[in-house]
């Protein structure tokens, strides 16, 4: 008993400290009003929470005068019960007998038919603010077919982890876009999930004109990381198991892609390594602090991953070495260029290793995460970032410009 009081007050601690409200709790004390009298999809994931861990889910069923009539799951489902990439079907929701539609496997878009007995789509889910994290892309098409389809599409707003000031990446070209790169904007957009809504919406990314709403936070500023919200964190999927993975997913989700390097997956520091069954990691170690890049610090490390997944190396739990990756200011660092630092290290010190020859069926994902074959065939010349800096960053100043239109908080 006196265990369970301890962990009560902890969590009434954690509740405490929020000094920040997400959407679907401002909608909830204005009463659902917005809602009111009308049936209700709603795309979400477990990350879809209130700051006293209920779910979106069964905040919307007991609502009075909303009738949930449908749940959407993105990757993962909306219980968070599938891994990254697998296919989730079609099923009914067990804890409240709402029927459940997967967009993540044959159908991404929702269809006319579950579409049909809705009047308004809720969207409610903790983006991590990069362009390869497919949520944001679930949301863009969701907002489609309700405009295809005359039906309302609101989004329950939340923080992007990274703050509302961070952008970094090219804008995806012709040719290159995919899920992974649904819509023309950086790597690092620097906005929240309502803010990209509208930016999507206005700037016509989307075809047709969606009836917008955004629920807005209460509390937030552009300035703050997750931790400074004071909200719980559910991990949106299965790899982002802190608001800091947020920090390193757009570090080296890229090479991931290369399914040469260990980057964390499959072990407990997910995206947090940059790691090869050939390397000495005492000799990275060096090279990449050498480097000084700001806002980053590396140490050495030799793991054996736990599991084995498709980007590990050779498909196998073998000990990998490299570094791990600390990040000591997020706001100055450079992330996304980090991963290109790290393949101009091993090309360094492993010439004879012929990294982007190892697995050349690679390239096209490669090219569509960065959204432009450039990055790829300028960096392979000589292997230096600087070959690759000024376009990498060439849009981000326009699109920060462009972007400021659709801030919602300061």
């Amino acid at each position: 008993m006196k265990k369970l009081f301890i962990i009560l007050l902890s969590f009434a601690a954690l509740v405490a400290n929020a000094v920040v409200k997400p959407g679907v709790e401002v909608l909830r004390e204005g009463g659902f009003a917005q809602l009111h009298g009308k049936r209700v999809g709603l795309v979400t994931n477990p990350s879809g929470i209130d700051n006293n861990l209920k779910s979106t889910v069964d905040i919307l069923n007991e609502a009075p005068g909303v009738k949930l009539v449908a749940l959407f799951g993105p990757e993962h489902g909306v219980r968070g019960n599938a891994h990254a990439g697998d296919a989730v079907g079609d099923e009914v929701d067990t804890k409240t007998g709402v029927k459940m539609y997967s967009l993540y496997g044959k159908t991404h878009k929702p269809t006319p038919e579950m579409l049909r007995d809705i009047d308004v789509l809720v969207y409610d889910i903790q983006d991590i603010g990069c362009r390869s994290y497919t949520f944001y892309a679930t949301m863009g098409v969701c907002m489609e077919a309700c405009a295809e389809n005359g039906k309302e599409f609101m989004v329950l707003d939340r923080p992007n982890p990274l703050g509302g000031n961070k952008v970094e990446g090219n804008l995806v070209e012709d040719g290159y876009f995919s899920f992974v790169s649904k819509y023309r904007i950086p790597y690092v957009y620097g906005l929240t999930p309502g803010e990209l809504a509208t930016l999507l919406n206005e700037e016509h990314h989307i075809k047709g004109h969606a009836k917008l709403t955004v629920i807005p936070m209460e509390g937030w500023t552009r300035d703050m990381k997750f931790r400074d919200t004071g909200m719980p964190w559910v991990l949106p999927s299965p790899q982002i198991p802190t608001p800091e993975s947020a920090f390193f997913y757009p570090l080296s989700g890229i090479i991931g892609e290369l399914y040469i390097f260990n980057t964390g997956i499959g072990y407990t520091l997910p995206f947090q390594l940059f790691c090869a069954t050939w390397a000495d990691a005492d000799r990275v170690c060096d090279a990449m602090n050498a480097l000084n890049l700001t806002g980053l610090m590396f140490r050495p490390i030799n793991v054996k991953p736990f599991f084995v997944t498709s980007v590990d190396v050779n498909q196998e739990k073998k000990e990998v070495h490299g570094v791990q990756t600390y990040i000591t200011d997020v706001d100055k660092a450079n992330l996304t260029l980090t991963q290109f630092y790290f393949l101009q290290v091993m090309h360094e010190l492993y010439p004879d290793v012929k990294i982007f020859e190892q697995n050349p069926k690679r390239y096209a994902m490669f090219d569509k995460v960065c959204g432009t074959k450039e990055i790829r065939e300028r960096f392979i010349k000589r292997y230096r970032v600087e070959d690759i800096a000024d376009y990498w960053n060439k849009d981000v100043e326009s699109f920060k410009e462009l972007s400021s239109k659709y801030y919602i908080y300061k």
